[in-house]
């Protein structure tokens, strides 16, 4: 064969490739608001940046009349590319071949880039849409998602590794999303679960749609699967980016500082008046974490799910810090079952990454109930205190206003490993509010008294008094400064600054033993 024929020859192959399944099926893509594959991986990259691989790879499947169905690419798009510049490995499920199931060499394709991001420490995001494993291959398939998810855990803490559910995800789909650090959504044009409707239907005789077992809405306030929901695909694609800038590049490296012109000293008269004095009267935390945050940006994380505490990622003086803070205005802040496990989880991901934390507490306690008792919260909220425990990253706590009992030490107190503890005027520190104390310690007293109303106001007040401050604790070392809040910023940069050099070396261990 001549050059010129080979030359031919080789762009009827790429033709084919990049017709995916056909002009039809692409058009019925488009129309039902989801983009192919390709466009997704372009918008996604730096412009001009792909690198595709195994573009011709052709599954090997001949039974059912699956031989006269080979299109080249067999269903995902992967490759390798750049996000501001840095290297990302990338892969896209392609719908418009055979629903984007998975056969055993799509798995292939997938786990090549899986290996090349692991070796080479680069993030590995995923774009899902299919429909499942493609049951003509009945084992094979199976075999596949095994071996992807098994390069998932083998990644985990070693890779930043994203997810982005832009279609279907049923299903052993499922778990491979479920493996890596963080699942976007995109609202009303995706969705997830492990059996769908027609199976829930048949076994437990259950009416539900799509929609409200598995969609993006239901993982994000429900389950809390998902992470993030977006309005449409765009957002989805802008938003993975903007994740991928406070995060490093693997588990060895620091994230990228962002130059600001936001000043490290600047003053934040707004949270003098931002705790009230009231001690029962709630207000929004994310104030706090804004109003210090270069150029007031926070990425929240989870912001529908577990309300009463929040997460995400602000930069101090160009730098990515995670916040871990209570929130007063729900629950009063108190630490649940669902509150444990979102920032336990956050909290991980940020000590694997070399992410300093910074723990903002306002907590009375943990939710008192029989279905928190018995929904295990002993074991969960045993998961962050495990967390905080185990993080090395420099770790800072400021405590706002309540920090009482067991709840104290779990918030990221010294005694748990905090490198430098501050606290606001406002603090309070005991092990339980005035008036519980007061009823406990004093039960007598008031039950003989002539006016125990008078005597209990007069008891609690002088418990306030001794222990509703900071005081205690920084005269016991536990705090290491009281600070006016107007100077927090200011005070947690230089504290984190102070911390560039940490080092922490624990035991010899294969690993923890988390209480799962």
């Amino acid at each position: 064969m001549d050059r010129e024929k080979q030359l031919e020859r080789l762009d009827e192959m790429n033709a084919a490739a990049l017709a995916g399944g056909g002009e039809a099926r692409v058009r019925r893509q488009h129309d039902a608001g989801r983009k192919t594959a390709r466009e997704r991986v372009d918008q996604f990259l730096d412009p001009g940046t792909f690198r595709e691989l195994d573009r011709f790879v052709l599954h090997t499947c001949q039974d059912f009349g699956m031989a006269d169905k080979r299109i080249p690419g067999d269903g995902v798009v992967t490759g390798y590319g750049r996000v501001d510049g840095r290297l990302v490995y990338v892969f896209a499920q392609d719908f418009t071949v055979l629903g984007g199931s998975l056969s055993h060499a799509f798995a292939e394709k997938i786990c090549k880039v899986m290996d090349l991001a692991t070796r080479n420490g680069a993030p590995l995001i995923g774009l899902n849409d299919s429909g499942g494993a493609r049951i003509q291959e009945g084992v094979a398939s199976l075999g596949g998602y095994a071996d992807i998810f098994y390069r998932n855990v083998r990644a985990s803490g070693v890779i930043p590794q994203l997810s982005a559910i832009m279609g279907p995800c049923a299903g052993g789909a499922v778990y491979s999303p479920a493996i890596t650090d963080f699942v976007a959504m995109v609202d009303q044009t995706s969705y997830m679960f492990v059996t769908g409707p027609d199976v829930i239907k048949t076994v437990t005789h259950e009416e539900v749609t799509k929609e409200e077992l598995g969609g993006a809405s239901a993982h994000a306030s429900k389950s809390g699967v998902s992470h993030f929901t977006t309005p449409d695909e765009d957002a989805c694609l802008a938003l993975l980016r903007e994740m991928l800038s406070f995060m490093p590049q693997n588990n060895m490296e620091e994230a990228p500082r962002k130059p600001t012109d936001d000043s490290p000293t600047r003053s934040c008269p707004k949270l003098d008046e931002l705790v009230p004095t009231n001690a029962n009267k709630p207000y929004d935390i994310r104030e706090l974490i804004t109003e210090v945050a270069d150029d007031q940006h926070f990425l929240e994380v989870q912001g529908d799910y577990a309300k009463n505490i929040v997460v995400g990622w602000i930069r101090l003086n160009g730098r990515s810090v995670g916040v871990v803070a209570n929130q007063p205005e729900h629950l009063a802040g108190a630490l649940d079952i669902d509150a444990s496990l979102k920032a336990a989880r956050f909290i991980r991901f940020c000590d694997a990454f070399n992410t300093p934390l910074l723990v903002l507490e306002d907590v009375p306690g943990f939710l008192p109930g029989t279905a928190q008792e018995f929904g295990g919260i002993i074991k969960h909220g045993a998961k962050l205190l495990y967390a905080f425990a185990e993080a090395t990253v420099p770790k800072v706590t400021l405590i706002t206003r309540k920090a009482y009992g067991g709840a104290y030490c779990v918030m990221n107190s010294k005694h748990i490993g905090a490198d430098l503890n501050f606290a606001y005027p406002t603090a309070e520190i005991a092990v339980m509010g005035p008036d519980g104390a007061v009823n406990i310690i004093y039960r007598r007293e008031l039950a003989a008294a002539e006016d125990p109303v008078a005597l209990k106001a007069e008891l609690v007040e002088d418990y306030r008094v001794k222990f509703a401050n900071p005081y205690q604790a920084a005269g016991l070392g536990y705090v290491d400064e009281v600070i006016r809040p107007r100077e927090t910023r200011a005070r947690l940069i230089d504290a984190f600054e102070s911390l560039d050099t940490k080092r922490a070396d624990g035991p010899s261990r294969k690993h923890g033993n988390i209480p799962l």
